[in-house]
């Protein structure tokens, strides 16, 4: 099937959780901030409905479905003013990557919790001197001689330590043959002994926390491993590309959220004769959004599609690009949702002011649009690289 043309199931989905999320809503979210809290009730009734697992397999409690059910899901959150990012971290990354290439009693282990949400998994990639460039990466596992791995090293920017029953971490192992590092995954309970998290101060006011991870000679038992111990890379790019593609729906969301209430108020301001929304200067941004964050949507579906359909490598550019325009569409929406309604945009009772720091979340992470601009430029049309 098309990724344009949606079927009646997704079709249906959408209005379902788009009911979910307008019985939270905006406040809701906000509130659970103010309280410095999770927002656990969503997460359980989107859990309890099926929502949170449309992506893992059925017979580990999941729906059978794919990123673009799952994409669909944060979607219609966001455009309601309740996303979830964890929806991007647990089933998304850590529940495809299990699904893939977990062993059985992993699978066992974790995917029915992930599928209705009573298990919450994050995961550990970024490092403080690495950056976007995953080639950097110093955490390190080896092996202590009786079959157990021994994981050091650090992570930044780990969101939703402190509600997670475990961190999938990426990881670097020695290649006997070569003695070169090879990326793997591994599963770490955070109360391992070695263990230490210590949470980021962030001036983005978000329920889900970010925290620095600290493993010194973290014990991990064989089984710990995620997958081939040869197969890193492809593993590592199983989760990586969902990741982009979701955080095109939490971005697309956001910017539906914030134009739908410069709708609202356009409609019903008036200063002069007729309301603002009537004048091309507010009603032309106001398109224009609007066509930015539809051409994002398409570009995700597609990029879902790929994915879904096991193409890799034609998901890893489409992901790339949908997270690239939907990043671009989110923070031009909510920019100008807060010009249109002036000085109002910036007040609590509105709740738009909180969403121009959120927007830029969307260029920034997972990887920054100018990494995405490199990918294109040496992936897609074969230019040199600089680095």
């Amino acid at each position: 099937m098309s990724p344009v043309v949606e079927s009646e199931e997704h079709k249906d989905l959408r209005a379902a959780v788009a009911a979910l999320g307008r019985r939270y809503g905006r406040a809701y979210l906000t509130r659970t901030v103010a309280e410095g809290r999770h927002p656990a009730e969503l997460w359980a009734e989107a859990g309890k409905l099926g929502y949170l697992g449309v992506n893992l397999p059925e017979a580990y409690g999941g729906g059978g479905g794919g990123v673009a059910e799952l994409s669909i899901v944060l979607e219609e959150l966001g455009a309601a003013g309740a996303p979830l990012l964890m929806l991007v971290v647990s089933p998304a990354i850590c529940g495809t990557v299990i699904a893939r290439f977990g062993t059985e009693e992993q699978k066992r282990a974790w995917l029915p919790g992930l599928a209705d949400g009573s298990r919450t998994m994050a995961f550990g990639i970024t490092e403080p001197d690495a950056g976007s460039n995953s080639h950097r990466i110093t955490t390190t596992a080896r092996r202590d001689g009786g079959g157990d791995w021994l994981l050091t090293g650090r992570k930044v920017f780990i969101s939703g330590v402190d509600i997670a029953d475990a961190v999938l971490i990426v990881g670097r192992t020695e290649d006997a043959r070569t003695g070169r590092l090879k990326p793997c995954l591994f599963i770490v309970p955070p109360d391992a002994e070695g263990f230490r998290r210590r949470p980021i101060d962030m001036e983005l006011h978000a329920a889900e926390k970010q925290f620095e991870l600290v493993l010194e000679d973290v014990r991990l038992p064989a089984g710990a491993l995620v997958g081939d111990e040869d197969a890193g890379l492809l593993q590592l790019f199983a989760g990586l590309n969902p990741e982009r593609i979701m955080t095109a729906a939490f971005a697309i969301g956001m910017g539906r959220y914030a134009l739908e209430r410069a709708l609202e108020y356009a409609r019903e301001r008036s200063v002069w004769k007729t309301p603002i929304g009537a004048h091309q200067a507010i009603a032309h941004p106001l398109a224009q959004a609007h066509i930015d964050l539809e051409l994002a949507r398409l570009m995700m579906q597609k990029a879902a599609h790929l994915y879904d359909a096991g193409d890799d490598a034609g998901a890893g550019e489409a992901a790339n690009m949908a997270k690239y325009a939907a990043g671009e569409a989110c923070v031009r929406a909510v920019d100008q949702a807060v010009h249109t309604l002036g000085g109002n945009g910036l007040t609590r009772e509105f709740g738009l002011a909180s969403l121009i720091t959120a927007a830029r979340v969307a260029r920034i992470a997972p990887v920054s649009r100018e990494m995405i601009l490199n990918y294109v430029s040496h992936q897609s049309l074969g230019l040199p690289k600089s680095y």
